[in-house]
């Protein structure tokens, strides 16, 4: 395993929720499901739903609490790394929306697309900068406005997504041993025809057909995601444990992604960690892709829950199929 010269850490971590709630009574009016059915299969009672906007007007408030928390101003930041899939456009980058919303001057930034683990992916690069020596402060939102590409006649997949974004800020570590520690990711293509949206791109661009076709909203095959997904987590979780010679008593906290209780129960098992070991928001929020790992770390850390020097596997899996692992040592003194 490689030593880097710098190690990257957290040094703020924020989040983002829009007011409106969908609830699962709600989609009991939209769709033919019901509350028992949604809560017992995935674990989601509610989410947010941003009805107006896009993706960058959920990261925008997102940052600004976090460079409040800082207490650093916008002209600090070196690099903008925006985690989405569903941008505001194809182009420009959302990255340059949010830079000229909140007048980050003198960072440059790019959009980078890796669906449900786009945040992890993200964090991984966003490390690279700094560990380098090159950038100092890199900021690395994770942001999806899913209800943008739902198909609320669809109740295989309506009842799943949300709204949200979250962010954080990599700095170089001021203590060697805390921080990012070490990571482990994966991707195959060859799991592209279960979850993927069709159109929109260069090969199915937007005409009358796609639109009648419903083309540029989510598809996914739930069966066939959920069983490479439940063991895809649980593995790689493990393997990073395997790596640092982790064992579930050294693992304060599980991150995972949250797009469903049972997969996220798989992975705990897997890792011999117990639930109360596990950031668990998807109740509340559901499935908001990139956000939903960053508004884990967010919300334990404002409830005074994550603490300096615990121990943290962060773990996803999305289509592509892309998958990882993170291991780090909190390094944010305590919020409360």
């Amino acid at each position: 395993m490689r030593k880097p010269p710098i190690r990257a850490a957290i040094t703020a971590v924020s989040h983002y929720v829009p007011d409106d709630v969908l609830s699962n009574s709600d989609l009991e009016k939209m769709v033919d499901t019901n509350d028992e059915w949604i809560r017992t299969r995935t674990g989601i009672t509610e989410r947010r739903i941003l009805k107006n906007g896009g993706t960058s007007d959920l990261a925008a408030p997102a940052v600004r609490k976090l460079l409040d928390q800082r207490g650093i101003g916008p002209d600090e930041i070196d690099v903008i790394l925006v985690c989405t899939v569903t941008p505001d456009m194809f182009f420009p980058p959302t990255a340059c929306i949010l830079q000229e919303k909140l007048k980050l001057k003198n960072a440059w930034g790019f959009d980078l697309s890796a669906a449900c683990s786009g945040f992890l992916y993200g964090l991984v690069v966003g490390a690279q900068f700094i560990e380098s020596g090159t950038h100092k402060k890199v900021l690395v939102v994770g942001a999806d406005k899913m209800s943008s590409i739902t198909d609320y006649t669809d109740r295989n997949t309506c009842i799943l997504f949300g709204d949200a974004a979250g962010a954080v800020l990599l700095e170089p570590s001021a203590e060697y041993e805390t921080g990012l520690l070490d990571h482990v990711m994966y991707c195959d293509g060859s799991g592209g025809e279960f979850l993927y949206m069709k159109g929109g791109g260069s090969l199915n661009p937007a005409t009358h057909e796609t639109v009648d076709k419903k083309y540029h909203y989510i598809f996914q095959d739930g069966k066939a995601v959920f069983k490479v997904a439940v063991v895809g987590m649980a593995d790689v979780s493990a393997e990073i444990m395997e790596r640092n010679n982790l064992t579930g008593d050294d693992v304060d906290w599980l991150v995972p992604h949250q797009a469903n209780l049972r997969i996220i129960s798989a992975c705990a098992d897997r890792m011999n960690l117990d639930m109360s070991k596990v950031m668990l928001n998807i109740d509340r929020y559901g499935n908001t892709t990139a956000a939903t790992i960053p508004m884990c770390l967010s919300e334990w850390w404002l409830s005074g829950q994550l603490k300096k020097d615990q121990n943290l596997v962060l773990s996803a899996f999305g289509a592509g199929y892309t998958w990882g692992a993170v291991y780090i040592k909190w390094s944010m003194n305590n919020a409360k």
